[in-house]
This record gives C-alpha cells, sequence and structure tokens, in this order.
C-alpha cells in the first residue's frame, strides 16, 4: 500500500537536534567561567534527599504530559489510545524543541493528528483548541499573580524598580502578544471565523510579510474548519479540557520548586512558581530553538535572588533543562524515525 509522501520531518538535520543543545550548554558555560565560585558550588550537594527531590521533578513532568494526554483524548473524543495520544505529545514536543519558542511544534501538529486517524478538519480543531486553552492558561494567570505578589517583588532583581525594568518590559511585550493572538484566536474560532481569514489574508498583503501569505491562507482554512468542529461543544467539555490544561502546566512550574528544594531551603515558594510563569511568557521572544541560550540566561539571571548563593543559579538552570527540555530531544531521535517508517514510507 502506497503511504503519503510528504513528509513535513524529512528536513530534520542532525544539526537541528544539536544546535539547541550546543546553544544552550554553550551559554551555560560562559555563565559558568564568568561566575565561578568554588565556596558557592560547594552548596550544592547531591544527597538521598536531594535524588528524592529530583525523582519528584521528572514525576512532574511525566504529570505535565500525562495532563495533555488526557487533554488530547478529551479534544478528540476518546478517538485516541494512550499510545497514540503518548506519540502526538512527544512528536509535537520533539518539534518545539528544535524550532523557535514563537513557533513551536503547532505548525506541523495538525498533520500529526491526521496521520493518527483524525480528519483535516478535526486535527485542525484538536490543534487550535489546544493553543486556544494554553494560552488561556496565560491569559488568567497572569494577572492574578498581581493580586496576590507585589511587582516589585516579582520584577526587581538585584536593583530598583522601574517601568523601565527589563523584565517587567519582556513579560508586558509576552502576555500583550499572547492576549492579542488570543483574542483573534477566539474570534475567530466563535465568532467569525471567516472574517477573520479575510483580516489575515488583508494583513499578509503588505511586502514585508507577503512570503508568509500562503501560510496565513492555510491558517484561515484551518481555523474555519476548526470553528465548525467547536462551536457546538458544551461548556463542560471545555472546563475538562481546560482542566487537564492546567495540570500539565502546573505541573510544570512546580518543577523548578522542588529542584531548588533538593539542594536548599526555599522561602516564598509562590513567588517562585509565579516568577516561573512570568518566564515563559518571556521566553516567547527567543529566537532560538526551543529557546536554548536564552531561557538558561533568564533563568540564571531572574532567579538567582531566590537562592542563597546566586552563583549556583546556572548550575540549577543546567538541572532544570536536562530535566524538562533534553530528554523530548532524546525521544524524538529514538520515536521520530519510526513514525516516519510508519507513516510514510511504502509498505
Amino acid at each position: 500500500m502506497q503511504k503519503n509522501s510528504t513528509n513535513p520531518l524529512k528536513g530534520i538535520k542532525k544539526s537541528k537536534i544539536i544546535y539547541p543543545i550546543l546553544i544552550g550548554l554553550g551559554v551555560v558555560g560562559f555563565m559558568l567561567y564568568q561566575k565561578f565560585d568554588i565556596k558557592s558550588f560547594e552548596a550544592v550537594k547531591f544527597t538521598w534527599e536531594s535524588l528524592f527531590w529530583i525523582c519528584i521533578a521528572f514525576l512532574l513532568m511525566i504529570t505535565r504530559d500525562v495532563g495533555y494526554m488526557i487533554r488530547l483524548k478529551i479534544l478528540t473524543n476518546n478517538r485516541f489510545s494512550w499510545l497514540k495520544a503518548f506519540h502526538v505529545i512527544m512528536l509535537w514536543e520533539f518539534t518545539s524543541a528544535i524550532t523557535p519558542s514563537a513557533i513551536g511544534g503547532t505548525s506541523v501538529a495538525i498533520l500529526f493528528i491526521n496521520k493518527e486517524g483524525l480528519s483535516v478538519g478535526k486535527s485542525a480543531a484538536v490543534v487550535m483548541a489546544t493553543s486556544f486553552l494554553d494560552e488561556l492558561y496565560f491569559i488568567i494567570m497572569f494577572p492574578l499573580l498581581f493580586l496576590v505578589i507585589n511587582p516589585q517583588e516579582l520584577f526587581s532583581v538585584g536593583g530598583d524598580f522601574s517601568i523601565k525594568n527589563a523584565f517587567l518590559l519582556f513579560a508586558l511585550f509576552g502576555y500583550a502578544v499572547k492576549f492579542i493572538y488570543t483574542a483573534f484566536l477566539s474570534y475567530g474560532l466563535f465568532k467569525n471565523p471567516r472574517g477573520l481569514k479575510w483580516l489575515l489574508l488583508w494583513f499578509f498583503k503588505f511586502p514585508i510579510i507577503r512570503r508568509w501569505r500562503y501560510g496565513a491562507h492555510k491558517a484561515g482554512t484551518d481555523i474555519i474548519k476548526s470553528s465548525k468542529e467547536l462551536k457546538t461543544k458544551p461548556f463542560s467539555f471545555w472546563l475538562k479540557a481546560f482542566g487537564a490544561t492546567f495540570v500539565s502546566w502546573t505541573a510544570r512550574y512546580w518543577v523548578v520548586n522542588v529542584l531548588f528544594l533538593a539542594f536548599f531551603t526555599v522561602k516564598g515558594h509562590f513567588l517562585l512558581f509565579a516568577r516561573q510563569l512570568v518566564m515563559w511568557i518571556m521566553m516567547l521572544v527567543s529566537p532560538t530553538p526551543g529557546g536554548s541560550g536564552f531561557t538558561e540566561f533568564v533563568f540564571s539571571k531572574y532567579l538567582n535572588d531566590l537562592l542563597p548563593f546566586p552563583e549556583v543559579a546556572v548550575v540549577m538552570a543546567l538541572l532544570w533543562r536536562l530535566i524538562t527540555y533534553y530528554p523530548y530531544l532524546i525521544i524524538g531521535v529514538f520515536l521520530v524515525p519510526k513514525w516516519i517508517k510508519t507513516h510514510f514510507v511504502d509498505n
């Protein structure tokens, strides 16, 4: 039997996997070289208690992925088995890990889901719904932070707080992008999908961005298909799907909390959690694959005042990425060839 030969992963070379690793390790190495202090690093001691909390960190990442799998099963009306849901989520995370943060793996996620048995229209609906739910989490949680945490405490690191604070500006810019995107997506999905497609095509007439007009046309078509699928869903459907989304993202942010607990006494767990959410919004502007380099840099600068020794923030950033980022690259290396052979290679 002849299988579809249009393989979106055929352009993935080893360099696309190696580059983000080299960028991340390069930035970490440079920062270690700048701030190495043997007395500070002696505080990072691996004990049985440390191993326990590191295992908890891995369990939280598993919880995060299981939450995504549950959401995928909800959005597909349980059409996907657990194994299929696992394959899609791992492929999605792998492509996110090798593409810039602003792009992510969404661009090929529709095909991943389609190849696992759903129509193109239903696949587009699932991807658009996941995007909507992910962004909704940030749209809701970010303003709530200001109700319980003073902005100065949230953004001021090693200096006076002002409106020109770099972390604040990055966060506000990232939030504005997410808010506008979510507003347009909501309008397109639930109110006027054809109007949003027309607006996209009009916007992409400008010479500077005209070369992406075809992609805009395809995105508009996906939104129209998605709207037909999602408009009829009851409130309970969205509540369950958002619940799974909430568990996934929250579990991911608690990883840093337990990693800090592995080596230090943590004061202000909620502040640490809140700063991670803000940091993730900042990552939207990263041009590197999976945010490599930029993420480690922001982590070491933005969270260092919550550690007893700021110099060890670089080591904690590396450990954090070893748990939350590099495993998806490794899983992808083994999973992608098998998945391609199953779905794109002739029998």
